[in-house]
């Protein structure tokens, strides 16, 4: 028997939802750095946390961690104001920070006064105008939603960081492709979804002429129960977020299970896999520490083909 190449390797990390109260997060955040794991994403959702504030205190308590917005919803804010604060966490973290934008749940952008009528338009001049004051551009735009009068950044990070951008519906996965250093997908998609995404990102960056279409920067992340109740956690989790429990959603067992499902993701085209506990993780420390001594060890092996 042969063997062929051991594919790229593929990052492991833990998210970190907003049902875990904010007070959580440093003990968090030490024990995923200490376990190794490659990866912390924090989330900005709505009337909840602060995605900005937890990145920059996970970066804080941390020395080796990577830490990731899983994306800031552009309809609460200004893309000036936006880039200061990337700017910032980049040039305080250098090389630890990943920042990803999107649209933000509708229903709730409008609760806060700020749904407009083409979420499309408004992330497309959101992500032009903070990539280019992030590269220290001055920044003039009379947009639809974006007005900058000769905006420039005091302080632009001397390393551009990554700038990811989210998205579920088509056309938000193409524009994220065209626009974004990588597409941030959400958390309950059937394996086939998560095919489809990938090729169509694959399409949308050779289309656009990205240099990185042969090998995008897509994170996935995947809800995950473990122990005895995994599957009936699981099965209550998933209507949570608008999925229905029997569709192959989700990870509902050990270690291997994990495993087992992270690779397949990565023979998808993910180069990024997030675990998301269930928000009654009864030992959430415990889930972070078998990732970090029985997932990754076996990840790190690689996926090879006979």
């Amino acid at each position: 028997m042969t063997t062929g190449p051991v594919e790229p390797k593929l990052r492991l990390g833990i998210h970190i939802p907003p049902t875990i109260p904010p007070e959580r997060l440093g003990e968090l955040a030490r024990l995923v750095d200490r376990v190794g794991l490659d990866d912390l994403w924090v989330w900005e959702d709505s009337f909840k946390q602060s995605g900005i504030a937890s990145a920059t205190a996970a970066l804080a308590w941390t020395s080796d961690l990577r830490v990731g917005i899983t994306l800031l919803p552009v309809p609460l804010r200004n893309p000036a104001l936006t880039a200061m604060e990337i700017a910032t966490v980049a040039r305080m973290f250098p090389g630890r920070f990943v920042a990803g934008i999107g649209h933000g749940v509708q229903e709730w952008m409008a609760q806060a006064g700020a749904r407009v009528p083409s979420p499309l338009t408004l992330l497309r001049e959101q992500a032009t105008a903070i990539r280019r004051l992030l590269q220290g551009e001055t920044v003039t735009m009379d947009g639809r939603y974006v007005h900058l009068d000769r905006v420039r950044l005091t302080w632009p990070p001397p390393v551009m960081p990554p700038l990811m951008i989210g998205g579920a519906g088509p056309k938000s996965v193409a524009l994220a492709a065209e626009l974004g250093d990588g597409n941030l997908l959400v958390n309950a998609l059937t394996d086939d979804e998560v095919r489809t995404i990938g090729e169509a990102v694959r399409r949308a960056k050779t289309a656009a002429g990205r240099p990185d279409a042969d090998h995008p920067q897509i994170m996935a992340c995947e809800i995950v129960a473990v122990g005895e109740d995994a599957q009936q956690r699981l099965d209550a989790e998933l209507p949570l977020w608008g999925a229905e429990p029997g569709r192959g959603i989700g990870v509902a067992g050990d270690a291997a299970a994990i495993v087992a499902s992270a690779r397949r993701y990565a023979s998808f085209g993910i180069t990024g896999y997030g675990v998301q506990p269930t928000a009654d993780e009864p030992d959430l420390e415990g889930l972070i520490t078998l990732l970090g001594r029985e997932v990754k060890p076996e990840l790190a092996k690689g996926i090879r083909q006979a």
